[in-house]
């Protein structure tokens, strides 16, 4: 059942100026979270469907989301006179013109075709109706029993389909005809780190699949998205990353955004030999004398794309061992040593959203990559020796504003603005976001 809209009133209780201290309301009202949705999800933004190495062959499909609704990524078959122009990826949505049903049940698979098992319609892999029983009626003798009227013709009850762009293997879909070119949508400041992990010397780098994990967590969506725009947390809150080195706020750092400040990449470089005493000191989480039993878990071989030019920096080369990249509203692309995945963000309520795990390698790695990117998966997905303590805290934060009332959070380490940063020491990111999620959503 659908909330009633919010009035007037209630869209200007964010009282506080900026955006340093959000209102517990933004992550418990139903109501704000259906215009989320209209606003965000459905709206002219671009999200996250899936790779294109899931459906590598004609009539691939795979079931995705688009906000919470169900959505169809789909390899089509193409004219040979079109492929130097038509990638074949289609989106359309899992829902049945004729009645409404969600007529795909399996989460991928082949097909020549999609059947809605209820009244038995066809599409096209595109979307488009292809046919669909007794359209014509039924004979009786001199007599034609029912059937549609004349005015009824196939192309205008096909399936809802999304606009679709394709990057670098990533595939984005849009219910808004109003959406920007993709590239435009993530801007110039962002670009060059999704250059950096996907595309190779001769184009877009081919990737493998290595696996899927998947949890829903009792949060609301945008915590997640907060998550991996705070680079406070990691050295305080994940034991792994504070007592191994992998997050430390010593670390040469960098928090980078796009010009409207919701995209993020948080840029890091791993320490090489002693760590300062004074990142440790005190914090809990650090175990001086916590060892390993299978030291491969971080046996880390630096790549020779993690060396770029320096995008901030002018004749000057960047070589970070972490970038964790946030591309608004649902997706989440990480490199942390040699792992490499995307995580999506599918909406389910105000209090609650699934978390979807993609991990990937390269075409052309070595045995002994996959491999070690295999166990550097270990330290995250729903159990990982990291990630476990993500989704854990998003719930105690979730469950802190169900029972607060009117509080709200506080954003303010660094400072109140949304400016760049060469440092970790801060919640910039965090800002950013939400000075233009209220400006979305008109609050």
């Amino acid at each position: 059942m659908n909330a009633p809209p919010l009035s007037a009133t209630e869209l200007s209780r964010w009282t506080q100026p900026g955006s340093s201290r959000v209102p517990f309301w933004a992550y418990t009202d139903a109501q704000l979270y259906q215009r989320e949705l209209e606003k965000v999800f459905y709206g002219a933004h671009w999200c996250y469907v899936g790779l294109e190495a899931e459906i590598p062959n004609v009539g691939d499909y795979r079931l995705s989301h688009v906000g919470e609704r169900q959505v169809l990524m789909v390899r089509d078959r193409i004219a040979p006179k079109d492929r130097a122009t038509d990638h074949g990826i289609r989106v359309v949505e899992n829902r049945c013109a004729h009645r409404g049903v969600r007529f795909c049940q399996n989460t991928q698979g082949n097909a020549r075709s999609f059947v809605c098992p209820y009244h038995q319609w066809t599409y096209k892999l595109n979307g488009d109706l292809a046919g669909l029983p007794f359209k014509d009626g039924v004979k009786e003798g001199d007599c034609v029993n029912g059937g549609m009227p004349e005015s009824f013709d196939l192309k205008d009850h096909g399936l809802t389909k999304l606009r679709v762009a394709l990057l670098h293997g990533l595939v984005f879909a849009t219910f808004s005809e109003d959406a920007e070119p993709l590239e435009d949508y993530l801007g110039p400041q962002i670009m060059p780190w999704l250059d950096r992990i996907f595309k190779g010397p001769e184009g877009a780098r081919k990737l493998t699949l290595l696996g899927y994990n998947r949890q829903r967590i009792p949060g609301n969506w945008k915590l997640m998205m907060e998550n991996i725009k705070d680079p406070y947390h990691p050295g305080l809150l994940h034991t792994w990353f504070v007592t191994f080195g992998l997050w430390r706020a010593d670390q040469k750092s960098r928090m980078v955004m796009d010009a409207q400040g919701r995209h993020a990449v948080m840029i890091s470089r791993r320490n090489e030999g002693g760590q300062n005493a004074a990142v440790t000191e005190g914090v809990t989480s650090f175990k001086a004398n916590m060892a390993l039993h299978d030291d491969r878990l971080l046996d880390v071989v630096t790549e020779p794309w993690w060396k770029v030019p320096d995008p901030s920096n002018p004749g000057s080369d960047i070589m970070p061992t972490v970038t964790m990249l946030t591309l608004f509203p649902s997706l989440i692309i990480q490199q942390q040593v040699n792992s490499l995945s995307t995580r999506h963000i599918v909406p389910r309520g105000q209090g609650e959203f699934d978390f979807i795990w993609t991990h990937f390698g390269f075409a052309d790695d070595a045995p002994e990559m996959t491999q070690r990117r295999l166990r550097q998966a270990n330290l995250f997905g729903p159990a990982g020796f990291v990630s476990a303590d993500d989704g854990e805290v998003i719930e105690f934060s979730q469950a802190g504003f169900t029972q607060a009332g009117e509080g709200a959070t506080l954003c303010e380490l660094g400072g109140t603005g949304t400016e760049m940063t060469e440092h970790m020491v801060t919640e910039t990111l965090i800002r950013s976001m939400y000075a233009y999620w209220k400006k979305v959503m008109e609050l």
